[in-house]
């Protein structure tokens, strides 16, 4: 098998594996999720419930709102609605068959301070659940770790009834979409037969042009999208923005309706395909066109963040919308050295912008990212790009991507500390 099998397989494995759909923010859905599993094991209702999470998680679950709760945030929020009506097998949609009963059963249960205790847990990995529910003299414990859904340890009564290996700290660093380079991921979009992509991105398409819409029609969060667009007008550049803002600002503010999430992440998902979506409108692509611009739209804010980790004090906006970027250059042409210069500007431009969880102010933080983008392309377009050796900006886009996933993963872990304490208390 020849390398550019190889790579195909790689790229495509990392489309179909990231680009699923997800209802709400991803971190309370994930504790909603072992809620649910833990549910279905231990048979019954639990009368009692612990939930241990790491700091990200916590801080990331903190200030959403939970999908079909009526309005209710955090963890314990989280984990109670899981428990009364999550369906675990609809993985990141786990709360789509939650009904009235359910809803109204959660507020009352969070009432009573004994049903559902939260913990911080002591833990390497950055995305980590540890869930245990009690009835009775039954016990279960579900263990989730460095990837939302990633069950990797399950005991019943202390016996362990599912286990599988995985590495204690986050592997994010490791993982394979670290052997990308731009030059793959361009050969990749422009090449590979479209009936191979065109059903994953379709999906991501239609998923979330509907919920920007549903952010631009009603008043969720701080109505970011709905805001700019009435205040500076329908350009391409603040419709892009706009779009991708108000995806957030609906599924921040509790919307049911999914989202095609970018690495686990639906405020990424969003800001790494909306902006593409429109310009591809306003310069009348064709769908193959559009196709291909959010393959390498979406695989290039992967292989950011594979370096990054999928929970940082890195605002994962900026290397969603250096993909979005990305892929409005591919849409009018742009050289692949024109595609690396517009990642260069952006990182140089906003890279650095502080995640403290999610929330309703996502949206402003994605709105102005894509405007960095946008920035950043109109600057390589015209031959203009941030020089190597300026910062911590390289010669070499790749090294460029690296250098700032080591400022994001090292360098920025005390930052993530301090947001995490400053929040807690």
């Amino acid at each position: 098998m020849n390398n550019s099998v190889l790579n195909e397989e790689l790229y495509l494995q990392c489309l179909s594996q990231e680009l699923v759909p997800a209802m709400g923010c991803t971190e309370p859905i994930a504790i909603a999720y072992a809620s649910a599993y833990a549910r279905d094991v231990l048979g019954v209702i639990p009368e009692r419930i612990e939930v241990h999470v790491s700091g990200n998680i916590l801080k990331n679950v903190k200030g959403v709102i939970v999908p079909n709760t009526n309005g209710l945030k955090g963890v314990k929020a989280a984990a109670i609605i899981g428990m009364l009506g999550g369906n675990p097998k609809k993985g990141m949609e786990v709360l789509a068959d939650v009904r009235p009963e359910h809803i109204s059963q959660c507020a009352d249960l969070l009432k009573n301070k004994d049903i559902c205790s939260v913990h911080l847990l002591s833990s390497q990995a950055k995305l980590h659940i540890i869930f245990k529910a009690y009835s009775g003299d039954m016990s279960v414990l579900v263990e989730i770790i460095h990837m939302h859904t990633n069950i990797v340890r399950v005991e019943k009564n202390g016996t362990v009834i599912e286990a599988k290996t995985y590495e204690t700290e986050n592997a994010d660093g490791n993982n394979q979409e670290c052997n990308m380079t731009l030059q793959g991921i361009y050969d990749f979009a422009t090449n590979v037969s479209l009936e191979k992509i065109e059903p994953i991105i379709k999906r991501q398409i239609d998923c979330n042009l509907s919920i920007a819409k549903e952010g631009l029609v009603n008043n969720y969060g701080l109505s970011v999208g709905k805001t700019m667009l009435e205040a500076l007008g329908d350009s391409p550049e603040v419709e892009a923005s706009a779009y991708a803002a108000a995806a957030s600002d609906a599924r921040m503010g509790g919307c049911t309706m999914p989202v095609v999430i970018n690495s686990g992440s639906g405020n990424q998902g969003a800001t790494v395909s909306l902006p593409v979506i429109v310009y591809a409108k306003r310069l009348k692509c064709s769908e193959e066109k559009l196709i291909r611009a959010l393959a390498l739209s979406n695989l290039i804010a992967l292989y950011q963040k594979a370096r990054i980790g999928r929970l940082s004090a890195y605002c994962g906006a900026v290397s969603a919308a250096c993909g979005s970027g990305a892929g409005i250059a591919y849409l009018q042409d742009a050289s692949l050295e024109c595609i690396g210069w517009t990642i260069k500007n952006t990182l140089a431009n906003v890279a650095g912008m502080v995640c403290d969880g999610a929330k309703a102010s996502c949206a402003a933080k994605i709105f102005s990212s894509v405007q960095a983008a946008l920035l950043g392309y109109k600057l390589a377009s015209r031959g203009k790009v941030v020089q190597g050796g300026d910062g911590i900006i390289h010669e070499d886009v790749d090294s460029t991507v690296e250098n700032y996933g080591k400022l994001a993963h090292d360098g920025m872990y005390e930052t993530d500390q301090t947001i995490l304490g400053l929040m807690i208390s």
